[in-house]
């Protein structure tokens, strides 16, 4: 049978007079754009923009929902809440739907960012109000997470289709959770690198963690990073090898709502 992934770009991450990543060159070779919705990046313009690029280009459009940290792009951990993390992620997916409807399409897919992602993946709490806020908005979306994580797990108590996402360009500890960007050597920087790592995971489902044990990893979505200064190059060169290999590359939201859903709690 053939392998089938979804390439994911983070992006839509410019702010005002501010300029991050190159969102149009990179949108010709993924399949879903997970847009930030105000809180790590972007603005309402940015919004606007980034929705009509990715529907011009046939690409399925998600929330990047965060916490509310733009000086640090969403990147720092804050204690909040399971209420909390429902109302800002039922903000963020509203306020990107509104542009995409505007712009005469829908939202397939809500992706968390950064530290709320982190937080989520092993924190059930935490997880379950998330995917609550989107089953609340829309039980049609699927809910992206980390692999094996928390996230996917509380998507799927909440009847919600899931997809497990893995990361080319980000080394793993063993227990499946991404090495913290403090770490030398988180992300890795070398594209023929990272394309290696990505073509393990489509193809086998395994990796070498970063103290050199094999890990195990379900990937239905693989995450290319929109504010690399070659994203667009990575982009290119990941799906080419994964095509070139055989796994076909399809939006998530097209091959995971096929699957039944199971009925909310």
């Amino acid at each position: 049978m053939t392998r089938t992934i979804d390439l994911n770009c983070d992006m839509g991450e410019s702010f005002g007079a501010w300029t991050m990543g190159d969102d149009a060159a990179v949108l010709v070779h993924v399949t879903s754009a997970n847009i930030a919705c105000g809180f790590h990046a972007g603005d309402p313009d940015t919004m606007r923009r980034t929705v009509a690029l990715a529907a011009n280009a046939g690409v399925a459009i998600g929330a990047h929902v965060s916490l509310p940290d733009l000086q640090g792009f969403g990147r720092r951990e804050m204690h909040i809440g399971a209420d909390e993390a429902h109302a800002l992620t039922l903000y963020q997916i509203g306020a990107l739907a509104g542009f995409a409807r505007a712009a005469g399409t829908r939202l397939r897919h809500v992706k968390p960012h950064g530290a709320l992602y982190n937080m989520a993946a092993r924190d059930a709490t935490l997880a379950d109000a998330i995917a609550r806020a989107v089953r609340d908005f829309d039980p049609a979306l699927v809910l992206v997470g980390l692999a094996g994580s928390e996230l996917p797990r509380a998507g799927a108590r909440a009847g919600l289709a899931v997809a497990h996402e893995a990361f080319a360009d980000r080394r793993y500890e063993a227990d499946g959770s991404l090495t913290p960007r403090r770490e030398r050597g988180a992300v890795i920087d070398d594209i023929e690198a990272a394309v290696a790592q990505a073509l393990a995971i489509a193809s086998h489902g395994a990796i070498t963690a970063r103290d050199g044990s094999a890990l195990t990893l379900r990937a239905d979505t693989l995450c290319v990073h929109g504010d690399r200064p070659d994203a667009a190059t990575f982009a290119r060169r990941l799906r080419a090898a994964l095509e070139a290999a055989g796994v076909r590359v399809q939006a998530v939201a097209a091959a995971t709502n096929t699957i039944p859903l199971q009925p909310p709690p």
